[in-house]
């Protein structure tokens, strides 16, 4: 979905160079796509042609593999034999939008989320905040209210979503877990306005900004139905012609898929 590849893109300047205010250059010269948005369009070409997740995510690591990816992803991808590496970190999530987005069922999102996660982070946090995120999605794309999203999430997945994102933001460090970064990328989200200040709000929280802002704005296209054509204009003008073309195949299908 653009909305995670945006703030992928948004936050990519400022993984490495916190800001904890929401007044900021949204780009630079700087700014460029990670292995966020690598793996979400992975997560894409997955679902729309059938193939496995850990041979999508392989086979578009080795056309990206410069992105920014983790050490223990590298090696989990330049590999043929390895299998999942029991990982809670942040990249199950990150990478999942396009799942709460294209299925028509909650039942359909939480399993397919699951088997996307398991395929690199199957240690259960790292299963559970891909399926946290996803449905979220699902939710927002459905009509959920706000409310409706915090309240299915903390009962659900047993996430706090109460602390507001002011209060988050002057203790917040860099956490690359599920469990520290998949809140609080959901409260960006649930404190914001429109698709731009979640991002905002996500970025100026510190941390993995990059990863932070992909799930929020994955969430926030979701609910919103827009994103600024100023932030997409300059984002599809980052992304290659193989990336593009995959998320306009992804966004043909969804709109077939739910107008039947």
């Amino acid at each position: 979905m653009l909305g995670a590849i945006a703030g992928d893109v948004v936050g990519s300047i400022y993984e490495w160079d916190n800001v904890r205010s929401k007044k900021f250059e949204m780009f630079s010269s700087k700014s460029r796509f990670t292995d966020d948005s690598v793996l979400t369009i992975a997560t894409m070409d997955a679902v729309l042609n059938g193939k496995a997740f850990d041979a999508s995510y392989k086979e578009w690591f080795r056309k990206y593999p410069d992105a920014g990816f983790s050490g223990n992803f590298k090696k989990w991808a330049m590999s043929d034999e390895l299998g999942p590496y029991n990982s809670f970190g942040n990249g199950s999530a990150m990478r999942i939008s396009p799942v709460g987005y294209y299925y028509c069922t909650l039942e359909e999102v939480l399993f397919t989320a699951g088997e996307s996660a398991a395929v690199t982070h199957n240690h259960p946090e790292g299963i559970k905040g891909a399926k946290a995120t996803a449905a979220s999605i699902y939710l927002a794309k459905n009509g959920a209210s706000k409310k409706e999203i915090k309240d299915y999430v903390e009962g659900t997945f047993g996430y706090n979503l109460s602390e507001g994102i002011d209060s988050i933001r002057k203790w917040y460090s860099y956490d690359v877990s599920c469990q520290g970064s998949v809140p609080e990328a959901i409260v960006s989200f649930l404190d914001s306005e429109d698709y731009e200040d979640a991002v905002r709000n996500a970025v100026s929280i510190g941390g993995d900004s990059d990863t932070i802002a992909c799930i929020t704005g994955g969430l926030a296209e979701a609910y919103y139905k827009e994103i600024p054509e100023h932030i997409t204009e300059k984002v599809m003008g980052l992304l290659t012609e193989d990336m593009k073309e995959v998320m306009q195949k992804f966004y043909d299908e969804v709109y077939k898929r739910w107008m039947k």
